[in-house]
């Protein structure tokens, strides 16, 4: 047996490596398996399944040939996938100029809100570009409008530094007045905590302060005014003249706060009020009532008459209704003789009863 790993390979003299015919194996092409995710949601146009964007496929990657296989010397490529149902096969280029995929063949893509939004913002640029080139006026305008916008955002932010400086300084006990701010300052020299005592001593403080301007309560709970205001209230018809004295003497002079209730003075005043007007109420319904009702009368004179003519049915003369009564006597009179013609036949002798007759007769006599 020979030897089958051998180094050294036996190679003739007259050997030339270029006569080897070299090319392409049969049966391969330029299709590169490759595992990808669809890069948007897209329709099937057979079977109108929806495959969504993220989706994983085994597709296979070619390159683009021909004029649009390249975007500025960007190489372009074709990916081949099939649908999940009816296993139609689906195509879709990718896209340099844009950043983004185009779909080619087999399924449609669905709508998509911020592409609509990114290309209406171009085409609105590209109108406000070309109105400010056409018309200076509008140009002048707009960087007007764009220069107080800016004035408006820069205050804004001013105004948000102010406020954040003015926490700061309330949080490290600089905006506390008095020996509450002395003490808060102290506490801030002294130590890490100096920021929460200095917080706690200007809420004391303002609470004090709150507290100095309510004015102190009774021993039922109101104050001094509220008690004055409850004790103008009166029930009943006492509630006149000394009770409004009273209230304006417990307010300080005045008695525009003074509550009563409701006597049978009062109701009847509000009962003659709700009548008059009532009354004034059917007063005017009557008069509305009126106008229409002249209106429509005065619209109703206005109109033209229009006289419409009818045609008389004309009377038949004496004439013509003696040939009616005779033509209807000669009608009687062939209907009754007809009648004593069909009952003169259906006699002995006569009709079907005389043939039947007669024929018994003939084969008696013939027997």
């Amino acid at each position: 047996m020979g030897e089958r790993k051998v180094l050294n390979k036996y190679i003739p003299a007259d050997f030339d490596p270029k006569l080897v015919p070299r090319g392409k194996k049969k049966g391969t092409d330029d299709l590169i398996p490759v595992r990808m995710m669809l890069p948007f949601s897209i329709q099937c146009s057979s079977c109108s399944s929806f495959m969504y964007r993220g989706r994983k496929f085994n597709s296979k990657k070619e390159s683009v040939k021909g004029e649009k296989g390249k975007y500025l010397g960007i190489q372009r490529f074709r990916f081949y996938i099939k649908c999940t149902v009816c296993s139609r096969p689906v195509t879709f280029l990718t896209d340099p100029q844009n950043a983004d995929y185009e779909m080619e063949s087999g399924a449609t893509r669905n709508y998509e809100v911020h592409k609509d939004k990114e290309r209406t913002d171009e085409e609105m640029a590209a109108e406000r570009a070309a109105e400010e080139k056409e018309d200076p006026m509008k140009a002048l305008e707009n960087r007007v409008l764009a220069s107080q916008r800016e004035m408006q955002e820069m205050d804004e932010l001013e105004e948000i530094r102010a406020l954040n400086m003015k926490h700061r300084q309330i949080m490290s006990g600089g905006a506390a007045g008095g020996s509450a701010g002395a003490a808060a300052a102290a506490a801030a020299s002294g130590g890490s905590g100096g920021d929460v005592s200095a917080i706690l001593d200007a809420r004391e403080a303002a609470a004090a302060r709150a507290a100095a301007q309510e004015e102190e309560l009774t021993e039922t709970g109101l104050s001094v005014s509220e008690e004055a205001m409850l004790k103008t209230i009166k029930f009943g018809s006492g509630s006149g003249s000394a009770a409004a004295a009273a209230g304006a003497a417990a307010s300080g002079g005045t008695n525009d706060e003074v509550i009563h209730r409701l006597d049978d003075d009062d109701e009847r005043k509000l009962e003659e009020r709700r009548r008059r007007e009532e009354a004034l109420l059917e007063q005017q319904q009557k008069a509305v009532a009126d106008k229409a009702a002249a209106a429509a009368s005065e619209a109703k004179s206005r109109m033209p008459l229009i006289k419409v003519k009818r045609k008389r049915k004309e009377q038949p003369s004496a004439q013509e209704e003696d040939a009616k009564k005779s033509k209807v006597d000669d009608a009687d009179e062939k209907k009754k003789s007809g009648e004593d013609d069909s009952d003169s036949d259906a006699g002995p002798g006569g009709g079907l009863s005389g043939l039947l007759g007669g024929y018994g007769s003939s084969s008696d006599d013939s027997d």
